[in-house]
């Protein structure tokens, strides 16, 4: 028996106390609304200011293609050991999770992607990509800086956090789904909510964008062989044409959207690739196409996927054409649609006008480009926003994807400190609600 009070002694000192005195000490709302303030002027300091930029040009120097990322990943563990963040490594692949804060209850987690894009860059500067045919052309070497810069922050702060903070380095955000390969590896185990950004050329510095619902459309990749009977162009009766019939196979596959679609409901059918013969005069065997289709909702998904596959068919058997479709979800997996969570909506709009000012907060239109951070979105609850780096007198910034995409390093301080702000505001904000029996130590003591 006297075990047992020990026991029960031991546990009320080291676990339950704790709990009491976290949950006790509250801040004011003046308080809660001056923390994403202080962790922005944080941010801005000269030294946190060069340490991002110092980071996001050695990962701008030395691109590395989806699940290539093992230098990049190495710099990333690097940096934690130096912060004294633990961590689990890898996961798919070149993928990092770390931690801080309690080690327990709530766990929220904020996101970066590491990939670069294969493309050359033609952007000359002192710190240009030093490997032919990739670049960072998207912004994930500034993804990941913040996310590093935002770490500094909580680590200095990590005794005031209540709860954990659990940072996602993720691989291959572009075409590869690397999302949903650390989510199957376990990435967000007891984590209640993700956040995630992405640097906007288009948008002025100091502000971000976002909406609540559907943000990002669910997208997919086909490919399709038509066959036929090749033969020289002067005899056609003699051959049967496979580029005739994917021509059809085309045009009607632009049916979907415009007769079969609801006009209200915003979906996109594209052929990108068209590949088939060599010679002017030579009618060839077969033909290849490809392209990608986009929906905002899983069940126009589903149906435009299915129609896809029957157009074609369909139509390169009427022109006496045999047809193999495929979508190749194992290499390109399909992207579900990526929703805003409603509440977290009203979390960012707090924490953003705190930092930025409510002026600052823009809506966005839901794009139908395709964003990964939705395989997180489909299994906990999400949000992903942009934040605007655009700077008129610093020139031009292009768009992501282009070979002359730049990054205003003035962003850098903002991802940082909102990072750090929606993660620390989630875990004031959903404390664990003490689940002890009344009287529970009553005969123990």
């Amino acid at each position: 028996m006297a075990l047992c009070k020990w026991v029960s002694l031991i546990f009320i000192v080291l676990v339950i106390m704790p709990l009491l005195i976290s949950s006790d000490h509250s801040l004011s709302p003046e308080e809660v609304a001056q923390i994403p303030v202080k962790f922005l002027d944080h941010a801005k300091r000269q030294e946190l200011f060069d340490f991002m930029v110092g980071v996001r040009r050695k990962i701008h120097e030395n691109p590395e293609l989806g699940f290539e990322e093992f230098e990049t990943s190495k710099l990333i563990r690097a940096e934690l050991d130096q912060m004294g963040i633990p961590y689990k490594y890898p996961l798919a692949e070149t993928g990092i999770v770390g931690f801080i804060g309690t080690g327990g209850p709530p766990f929220v987690a904020i996101r970066a992607d590491m990939d670069a894009l294969a493309m050359q860059e033609s952007v000359e500067w002192e710190h240009k990509s030093k490997v032919p045919g990739k670049m960072h052309a998207c912004g994930h070497d500034a993804h990941v800086a913040m996310l590093l810069g935002a770490a500094k922050i909580l680590q200095e702060h990590h005794h005031e956090l209540q709860g954990t903070v659990v940072l996602v380095f993720q691989p291959a955000e572009e075409g590869g789904g690397g999302a949903k390969k650390m989510l199957d590896e376990g990435a967000l185990e007891h984590v209640g909510a993700i956040f995630g950004l992405h640097v906007a050329a288009d948008y002025p510095i100091g502000s971000v964008v976002t909406r609540s619902g559907p943000f990002f459309a669910a997208s997919g990749f086909f490919e399709a062989v038509i066959s036929g009977k090749g033969g020289h162009a002067a005899i056609p009766q003699h051959t049967i044409d496979p580029i005739l019939a994917a021509s059809n196979v085309i045009v009607s596959l632009q049916h979907l959207v415009s007769r079969e679609a609801d006009p209200l409901e915003s979906q996109v059918v594209t052929v990108g690739k068209f590949q088939g013969g060599g010679a002017f005069n030579v009618i060839p065997d077969s033909v290849t196409i490809g392209g990608t289709f986009r929906a905002f909702s899983k069940e126009s998904f589903i149906q435009l996927k299915q129609r896809i596959e029957e157009v074609i068919t369909r139509q390169a058997s009427v022109q006496r054409c045999n047809a193999t479709v495929l979508f190749n979800e194992r290499d390109k997996p399909f992207y579900p649609v990526a929703v805003n969570d409603k509440n977290l909506h009203e979390h960012f709009r707090n924490v953003a006008g705190d930092l930025l000012g409510p002026q600052n907060i823009l809506e966005r239109q839901p794009m139908m480009g395709a964003e990964d951070f939705s395989f997180y979105q489909e299994a906990i609850p999400g949000y992903f926003f942009f934040v605007g780096m655009k700077n008129e007198s610093q020139g031009k910034f292009e768009s992501g994807h282009s070979p002359f995409f730049r990054v205003n390093e003035d962003v850098l301080p903002y991802g940082a400190a909102l990072h750090a702000s929606l993660a620390t505001r989630y875990l004031l904000e959903n404390q664990p609600k003490s689940t002890l029996p009344k009287g529970s130590f009553h005969d123990e003591l």
